[in-house]
């Protein structure tokens, strides 16, 4: 019998082939292949040519996606797969959650958020004042790819097993509702579909933005991707003080092609990845969130 986060996966990877974001060209080439790369070709392709043959997927063989549709459409999928799973996990982490695709064109900002609503304040002074946007910059203004967020709690919730607060106390806690306050962001996703080292790069500022500029509880903050090239992956994974964990796509297939068609140095790095705790697989990432 298979299992929620199961076929959520299935459905994940279905997904990434029937909306062409995952796909292989007249020469073989899979669509999160970086061409210039021989080890990433032949890690790629031996990836998809595993999920088709053991998960009955269909490839299409098409031209890869250009221009910013393709990254769009891995956020789409990725937060798909979130909402597919960890909403569901009530008895663990309870809750009235939400989750969105965020980006530079929703209405929704981070600064709608209770840990980052001083940055709006921020923004319109230096909108204001040409002198000091040039000595803050706009660095402290990040975007996620996507967002997981916790509505308010009213106070019958909070009581409701027994009384826990009054108009006498807990006046300015952020998860009480009646306090007026906003959301609190509960965790911040980066769905980059490739790592090169500009991209890995952007992940890293906006962790390091959202750690610096927070008031409050920090969110988890994670990246999920589906590069192949263990050596690009380790130069976002590795060390610590920055993103929670990266998660990949497909581990248990990218660890079978390293294994196959891989060098010895891939494999000693996708090893190191995996058992420092730096790199796991899409499917552990909502229980991770449940933390």
């Amino acid at each position: 019998m298979k299992t929620l986060i199961e076929n959520a996966r299935y459905e994940f990877h279905k997904q990434l082939f029937t909306t062409n974001t995952l796909t292989v060209n007249n020469k073989g080439v899979a669509s999160n292949a970086d061409t210039s790369s021989i080890p990433s070709k032949k890690i790629s392709k031996r990836i998809i040519d595993i999920l088709v043959k053991e998960q009955k997927h269909d490839v299409n063989i098409a031209e890869k996606i250009l221009g910013q549709t393709l990254g769009k459409q891995f956020e789409l999928l990725t937060m798909n797969f979130l909402n597919n799973t960890f909403p569901m996990l009530q008895n663990i982490r309870p809750g009235d959650w939400h989750i969105l695709q965020l980006g530079n064109n929703n209405r929704l900002k981070t600064s709608d958020f209770e840990q980052y609503e001083h940055l709006a304040y921020l923004n319109e002074l230096t909108a204001e004042n040409a002198r000091l946007a040039a000595v803050l910059g706009n660095d402290y203004l990040v975007a996620p790819d996507v967002v997981i967020y916790k509505d308010l709690v009213d106070d019958d919730v909070i009581n409701n097993i027994q009384p826990v607060v009054n108009d006498n106390v807990c006046k300015m806690t952020a998860i009480r509702k009646v306090n007026g306050g906003k959301p609190v962001l509960h965790a911040s996703v980066s769905a980059k579909f490739t790592m090169r080292s500009d991209r890995a790069q952007n992940s890293r500022t906006e962790a390091l933005n959202l750690i610096r500029n927070r008031k409050g509880h920090l969110p988890h903050i994670v990246v999920v991707t589906a590069e192949p090239l263990p050596g690009r992956l380790a130069s976002l994974a590795l060390g610590t003080g920055d993103i929670d964990c990266m998660y990949h796509f497909a581990l248990y297939e990218l660890i079978r092609a390293v294994e196959e068609v891989g060098s010895e140095d891939a494999c000693e790095m996708l090893d190191t990845l995996v058992k420092g705790k730096r790199l796991k697989d899409i499917s552990d990432l909502p229980l991770d969130l449940a933390v």
